[in-house]
């Protein structure tokens, strides 16, 4: 009688430790998952789901399994920061996203205080990294300076452009782009900018500003923002018949311009991510999107993969869910993802992350060799 309340007892004392153990690891995942931008933030939480599966059907994370808590942004910065809060509040270990640079930047001050770390896979305007600000982000892509610059060489040593006009958003992101799209132009010396000019975004129509296309005689279009305005500027250039290059960076290429602009969209370029399609485990991550979704993944799909890949590594190597350990973790290991091995600088960014050309061609963006 008393060895079984001996027993009775030890197996009491345990029940804390094992209820402790059977606690999810929890992960949030912010971004646009309705609302116009939502093409941008859908694939990256469905990356996540794929990679918590695969990581909570190998038995979780330090023996304990893994659980998202995804909520919507909308990519609106307002929004943003109630989504930071409430996921502060949940009690997150990390976050994946957020998708709009905006939103992030705007979230960003609240992680940071609570100890938790961030990781984006297409929150590309340099000072989220380049400032020092944020010691807790990271990302898998390449940074606006870096693509601004690519697009504006293009535009000018391949497509031979002499007169170009840039226009923007008038946001983070692509006044971000278009403004290093300018810088790199007027450094160059072999082309002019002949307008550089900020649209409203969601704004009906945007003749005026093609006007002014027209009239300054460019001969090329650098567009710094997202596809649901540049659908509607080459619209109104293909009505007007203004028939020279429109070059858009990562926030156009994707499905999302393609079925807005329909025929229209025929001929533009963009930057975006460099193409992952030759490594075996881009491959199997696409395979594996494909069987649980019924459809091909959309944009961010492969940086949200790895930034997954990424995060579930780094607490893995911490042996922790302490924010610090992880950040440490983060930037000391070299971890294998759907775009490659991967190792993150002091500042957040990805070692030898960049950008490619990719044209639509019959309805599809084609990369340009």
């Amino acid at each position: 009688m008393r060895n079984l309340s001996v027993l009775s007892l030890l197996l009491l004392s345990l029940l804390p430790v094992c209820s402790l153990a059977a606690e999810p690891i929890k992960i949030g995942v912010a971004g646009a998952h309705s609302g116009d931008l939502a093409a941008y933030g859908i694939p990256s939480k469905e990356a996540a789901e794929l990679v918590v599966a695969a990581a909570n059907a190998s038995g979780g994370l330090l023996g304990r399994p893994v659980q998202l808590v995804v909520m919507d942004d909308q990519c609106k910065p307002e929004i943003a920061v109630n989504v930071a809060t409430s996921l502060v509040s949940a009690g997150v270990t990390a976050v994946l996203g957020h998708i709009c640079s905006g939103a992030t930047k705007a979230a960003l001050g609240i992680y940071k205080e609570a100890g938790i770390p961030v990781i984006s896979p297409s929150a590309t305007t340099p000072s989220l990294t380049k400032s020092g600000d944020y010691p807790n982000f990271f990302r898998t892509i390449g940074a606006d300076d870096l693509q601004g610059k690519f697009a504006a060489d293009f535009v000018v040593e391949k497509l031979k452009a002499k007169r170009v006009a840039v226009i923007h958003d008038k946001g983070d992101y692509g006044k971000g782009v278009a403004d290093f799209a300018k810088a790199t132009i007027e450094a160059g010396g072999k082309a002019k900018v002949v307008l550089y000019e900020g649209i409203s975004p969601g704004a009906i129509d945007y003749s005026a500003v093609i006007s002014k296309v027209r009239g300054e005689q460019a001969d090329a279009v650098i567009y710094g923002g997202y596809h649901p305005e540049a659908s509607k500027l080459v619209a109104i250039m293909k009505k007007k018949r203004i028939d020279i290059p429109f070059f858009g960076p990562d926030g156009v290429k994707g499905q999302g311009f393609l079925d807005i602009a329909g025929k229209n969209a025929e001929g533009v370029y963009a930057t975006g991510p460099e193409n992952y399609a030759g490594l075996s485990a881009n491959q199997a991550a696409r395979a594996a999107y494909v069987k649980a979704y019924g459809k091909e993944p959309g944009t961010f799909f492969d940086q949200g993969y790895a930034a997954a890949q990424a995060l579930l590594n780094a607490i893995r190597v911490a042996g922790s869910t302490n924010g610090a350990t992880i950040e440490k973790a983060l930037r000391s290991s070299l971890v294998e993802t759907s775009i490659g091995k991967i190792k993150f600088d002091q500042r957040g960014d990805a070692e030898g992350i960049g950008f490619a050309v990719y044209r639509v061609q019959n309805g599809n963006f084609v990369e340009v060799k």
